[in-house]
């Protein structure tokens, strides 16, 4: 269930394999001639229709989240591509640290599965995403050669890395799932700098456009409008299909096997409904971990306002440049884990702008803004700003976790998720800290004033609520993302990370779902499934 990017990835795989893939989607194919990007107000369609956060865009397809109890806003899209559609394409793979939390830092939990595992299938999908890059990062194991060139860095990336190599700290090219030159379904990148608002060029590697294509050629079939409301189980407690609901009518879509990529948050409220006589707390549940240990990756950001045009319009909206100085655990910083710092360029958004100065904390707010003074203002940033996301670890905590709302419902009469999160101190000093290093590169790369602009950020990024673990009784499901409790029901999204990364979680939730695929596809007569 899902058609984003865990989803795509899957669906591809075992199409291309030969099974038989029906894929059930709430959401609707997304015309690109609709996309904001194409228009000069994408800025105002981005907040509204189109907007992250579906409490604010409230199309018939979305389900609301009740966040009175959370910090964090949350991000997602529901349609093909899932939120690949809208996102900024920065592709990051997890380091091998990553994966060695408990044994390296005494904090969460060492993941079941290694860097050195995962990495054929982040070369597999890197390749079907068109990711560009550059090779010989030394942030990483030596052999990282992504299958397409780097794109060219802007002028922002170019003075920031100037200003890098002057304090001596490390900066990298930025990874990006956006094609630098003509690539399968996907076109070379034109940097025009939109593509959080959709890619006009078709450059950008969502999955409705570089993975659905060559699924449905081999005979994948997507359900659109389709609302999952339960997985159900056979006599012998094998799941057997999804009851759904489309265009108000309740549907039955047999299966053999289940995957959900429903994401951190539409996946536990998936199982939470589910619930049984066999699973009275929700499908996959014996564990009691559904839902529990909810992460994001709430994020900082530093602005630089500079002398010179800077042309911080010219795109992509991925990473300019990023840098893992300070990714790893120093005991001394008085926190652990780390995080990475990424620039992603403006777009010469003018209400991007507006906010930097009026919000920002030690910024501008208390110069001459508004009146007269407003165009000149305007004149001397738009361009001429330099901004660091700084992307940290959150760590999992029980008491950060998605249940199901007692009365908020959906369009279909489905219970919404209540979203309960708090961001905790670690990552609070975490971020923190980085910040106030992160205004020492805008000092080194000369910038006439600098200023932190934002912190607890909401990201798009929702992991950690059906845990992948060795042991059935703290976790959710096995290594390769297979329930514990139903041994053909499958978990194949950032739900499963024991713990979020420093990183964007994109590439390695296609990592992950490319290798259940795989073993799905090399174990497929050892596999238990439903003949119901």
């Amino acid at each position: 269930m899902g058609a984003g990017a865990s989803g795509g990835v899957a669906a591809k795989h075992l199409a291309e394999q030969g099974f038989s893939v029906v894929v059930l989607e709430q959401g609707d194919w997304v015309n690109q001639s609709d996309l904001p990007g194409l228009r000069p107000e994408y800025e105002l369609l981005g907040g509204g229709p189109w907007h992250p956060n579906p409490n604010v865009r409230q199309r018939p397809e979305d389900y609301p989240l009740n966040l009175d109890d959370s910090s964090a806003v949350i991000g997602m899209f529901n349609g093909v591509g899932g939120s690949t559609v809208l996102y900024a394409s920065c592709w990051c793979r997890a380091k091998p640290s990553d994966f060695r939390v408990r044994t390296l830092d005494g904090v969460a939990d060492d993941w079941p599965v290694s860097y050195e595992e995962l990495e054929p299938y982040y070369r597999q999908v890197e390749y079907d995403l068109g990711v560009s890059g550059q090779a010989g990062n030394p942030a990483y194991p030596p052999g990282y050669a992504p299958p397409l060139p780097s794109l060219p860095i802007n002028m922002a990336g170019r003075v920031m890395a100037e200003g890098m190599n002057k304090l001596g700290w490390h900066w990298w090219p930025g990874y990006n799932s956006i094609a630098s030159q003509d690539h399968l379904h996907q076109k070379k990148c034109e940097r025009y700098g939109v593509c959080m608002y959709g890619c006009p060029q078709g450059a950008k590697g969502s999955v409705d456009v570089a993975l659905f294509p060559d699924a449905l050629a081999r005979g994948a079939r997507i359900e659109t409008g389709a609302r999952v409301a339960r997985i159900t189980l056979d006599e012998n407690g094998l799941a057997n299909g999804a009851v759904y609901f489309q265009d108000g009518e309740e549907k039955f879509q047999a299966a053999k096997l289940v995957m959900v990529g429903a994401n951190g948050i539409g996946t536990p409220r998936l199982l939470l409904m589910s619930e049984s006589a066999r699973f009275p707390t929700g499908l996959a549940n014996s564990s009691g971990l559904v839902g529990k240990r909810f992460m994001t990756h709430p994020f900082g950001t530093s602005v630089g306002l500079y002398e010179n045009d800077l042309e911080d319009w010219v795109g992509p909206t991925g990473e300019a440049i990023e840098s893992m100085q300070f990714y790893e655990t120093d005991a001394s910083r008085g926190f652990v884990r780390g995080s990475k710092w990424h620039i992603i360029p403006s777009a010469g958004r003018p209400l991007g702008m507006i906010n930097r100065f009026t919000l920002g904390e030690g910024g501008v707010a208390e110069e001459p803004f508004w009146g007269p003074a407003f165009t000149d203002r305007m004149k001397s940033s738009v361009g001429h700003l330099i901004e660091w996301m700084i992307m940290p670890e959150d760590l999992p905590e029980e008491h950060n976790r998605i249940t199901l709302d007692p009365s908020m419902t959906d369009s279909d009469g489905l219970p919404a998720a209540k979203v309960a999160y708090t961001t905790g101190d670690n990552t609070k000093r975490l971020v923190d800290w980085n910040l106030q290093r992160s205004l020492e590169a805008h000092e080194a790369a000369g910038a006439s004033k600098a200023w932190i602009t934002s912190r607890n950020n909401p990201s798009w990024h929702n992991m950690g609520t059906a845990k992948m673990g060795d042991d059935p009784e703290t976790s959710v499901v096995d290594r390769w993302g297979r329930s514990h409790d139903v041994p053909n029901l499958y978990v194949i999204d950032g739900s499963v990370f024991p713990t979020a990364t420093g990183v964007n979680p994109t590439a390695t939730i296609c990592a992950l779902a490319k290798r259940a695929a795989t073993h799905i596809v090399e174990t497929r007569r050892e596999q238990e499934v439903s003949t119901a």
